[in-house]
């Protein structure tokens, strides 16, 4: 397979524009197919947006041969690697892994056990999907919240129901990440997250996704099982036995996957209080910033933007306070929706949600303040936890369980809103207006004020005094770690804390990918294999 790079075309090229480019390069070689491995835009230059691609081709003749006349140094000879999960069931295990909780890190965990023919046991508090849905929009209308499924609980975890943001920094050596996107395209995801530089999914698209996932799952001889809580954990000398539900019914088991996501506040309680060893970490809170879809748009890429038909655009933004506290955007959503991710009662969470066509009326992100131990106190591993729990019970009492909204204009000179600028909101969940800093302590928004000032020097208009803020964002990563060793074990054998709860993952393919390394070393000893698998994180 020969390889060609840095190709750059017009934003505004054809497909059959890609094609003449690929075949000057090759000098009238004969191609044979010829797909996308990468596409990015380049938009520093306003007036020149460029796409830039890496393709692989297949051609007639010796590949080495024709690499050797191009003498071109962006065309190499590539070997198409891909991943392979290292173990296949002998036979179905007397025990099956358990693994709690179906958000990325367990659902893909569970497939390739399932696959493998290890027959897991996925244990949900929550819904399936699609009922979760249902659920989750009639929170939406009219605020009666089921604390058991709803945007953060459920069938598909946080993610389902966020921009479906399938991009990573974790490196992919063994070519896991590969697999995640291709097992998203397998269940329903457009094709081109395989080769966008920025891929995502959107919620209208992954809520099928994750029922595919779970239907073939079980197909395999999987379970998977709802309002099924873990609520106790039997563990004899060291080593896990069962699992208990809420029912009182034990699972018995030797291994366990704790992929319970950030918010499962009441299961770390009851961890900590069955000696599960954790660790407070820091996370980071805030609030929701909206602007105009059409603003960031010609912000990002220029006046000219709408003829070139574009995807929505997004941006990334970070910035040290006077105060040497890091203030940056996070999961940005172009075109998309602030929603209601409530998992409490009394108390009140947002986060910010997009549909695959990033078509809303407003882009909104979240901008948020590093916190640490030092801030909410080293006195419990848990602490983080109530320092959310503290700010979400303020933000719901502004005004009474719908989501505080204020303009930045009047946030800075700490009045309530009473009335709309130019920007109005687009959002899931009802809301009125407050003032947000009744609800977040002074270090927090003047941290954030500064971050707005600066932003609007980066991004024409960012810091305008129409745009919206909305809070609080609470819920950008787990207050907790519980710690593990190399072979991805706590303290108690067979015990796998994993993914983005436990303190190891950072967004859905993250997550998605350490349940893949926990499934491979489940998967050995599931073999009767003597040794550990030894890779480290």
């Amino acid at each position: 397979m020969i390889r060609i790079s840095n190709l750059k075309l017009p934003a505004d090229h054809t497909k059959e524009d890609l094609f003449k480019k690929i075949q000057k390069t090759l000098r009238g070689n004969q191609i044979l197919s010829w797909k996308i491995k990468k596409q990015s835009l380049d938009a520093r230059k306003k007036d020149q947006l460029l796409y830039q691609y890496i393709v692989d081709v297949k051609v007639q003749g010796k590949e080495e041969k024709i690499i050797k006349s191009l003498r071109n140094k962006n065309v190499s000879l590539v070997t198409k690697q891909v991943y392979r999960f290292p173990w296949k069931a002998e036979k179905k295990p007397d025990l099956p892994p358990v693994i709690v909780g179906t958000g990325p890190a367990g659902l893909f965990c569970g497939l390739m056990l399932a696959r493998a023919g290890f027959c897991p046991i996925l244990l949900e508090r929550g819904e399936p999907v699609e009922n979760r849905k249902e659920t989750v929009e009639t929170f939406w209308k009219t605020g009666k919240l089921n604390p058991d499924s709803n945007v953060q609980f459920g069938e598909g975890g946080a993610g389902t129901f966020s921009d479906g943001k399938l991009n990573t920094l974790v490196k992919d050596k063994y070519l896991r990440n590969q697999k995640v996107l291709e097992e998203f395209v397998a269940h329903g995801a457009p094709e081109e997250i395989l080769w966008q530089a920025k891929p995502h999914i959107g919620t209208d698209y992954l809520i099928d996704v994750v029922k595919n996932i779970r239907e073939e799952i079980i197909s395999l001889g999987g379970q998977v099982r709802f309002h099924a809580q873990m609520t106790d954990l039997k563990i004899e000398d060291g080593q896990i036995k069962a699992v208990v539900l809420q029912s009182k019914e034990e699972i018995p088991t030797g291994h366990v996957v704790l992929a319970i996501g950030h918010s499962a506040r009441d299961t770390f309680s009851s961890l900590y209080e069955k000696g599960i060893p954790m660790e407070a970490k820091s996370f980071a809170v805030g609030v929701r910033i909206e602007h105009k879809r059409e603003q960031i748009n010609e912000a990002q890429y220029g006046p000219d933007w709408e003829r070139y038909h574009l995807p929505t655009a997004s941006y990334k933004l970070t910035y040290e306070a006077s105060s040497k506290r890091g203030v940056y955007s996070f999961c940005m959503c172009p075109g998309g929706y602030v929603v209601n991710a409530s998992s409490e009662a009394g108390r009140l969470a947002v986060n910010g949600m997009s549909n695959h066509d990033r078509m809303a009326d407003n882009s909104n992100s979240a901008l948020v303040v590093t916190v640490s131990p030092d801030d909410y106190g080293f006195s419990h591993p848990l602490a983080g936890i109530s320092f959310q729990r503290e700010l979400e019970e303020k933000a719901y009492q502004l005004c009474d369980g719908k989501i505080p909204v204020q303009r930045y204009g009047d946030f800075k000179n700490h009045q309530i809103t009473k009335e709309f600028g130019t920007v109005t909101p687009s959002m899931k969940g009802q809301y009125g207006f407050a003032n947000l800093h009744e609800c977040l302590p002074a270090f927090l928004t003047e941290a954030l004020e500064e971050g707005i000032e600066h932003f609007g020097h980066v991004i024409s208009g960012y810091n305008g005094e129409d745009s919206l803020l909305s809070g609080v964002e609470s819920r950008t990563s787990s207050p907790i770690r519980i710690p593990r060793n190399e072979f991805f074990e706590c303290t108690i054998s067979g015990l796998f804390p994993c993914g983005e709860g436990a303190g190891y993952a950072g967004g859905i393919t993250s997550a998605a990918m350490d349940g893949i390394k926990v499934a491979e070393e489940i998967g050995k000893r599931l073999m009767n294999r003597g040794e550990k698998n030894a890779e480290k994180k």
